[in-house]
């Protein structure tokens, strides 16, 4: 009977751990600016990024790469016009990461 109690606690403790909420960074791109250009940029000033709109992005938790997509913007439901990321390439988690 042991067994089946720590089945059932490591379910429940499964559960409240799927519930918690992370924060997934996309990146979009990169700016290289020199220091001189940096301390002129001001409101309205436009800030040129390595990668087209239709290029991939990359998808982080923390410093952890964990997919790739494509930028879009949805159509249709109660998020219409809103930007989202359509997945492309899921990494395996099960895999030990550097």
């Amino acid at each position: 009977m042991g067994n089946s109690t720590e089945t059932l606690d490591t379910h429940k403790a499964d559960a409240a751990f799927t519930t918690v909420p992370i924060e997934i960074t996309v990146s979009v791109g990169r700016a290289r600016p020199l220091v001189r250009d940096l301390l002129q940029l001001e409101e309205g000033s436009v800030l040129l990024l390595d990668k087209r709109v239709e290029d991939p992005v990359e998808l982080y938790v923390g410093d952890r790469l964990i997919g790739t997509g494509v930028l879009e913007i949805t159509e249709s439901g109660e998020h219409n016009g809103q930007l989202c990321v359509r997945l492309v390439e899921v990494n395996d988690f099960g895999t030990s990461g550097a």
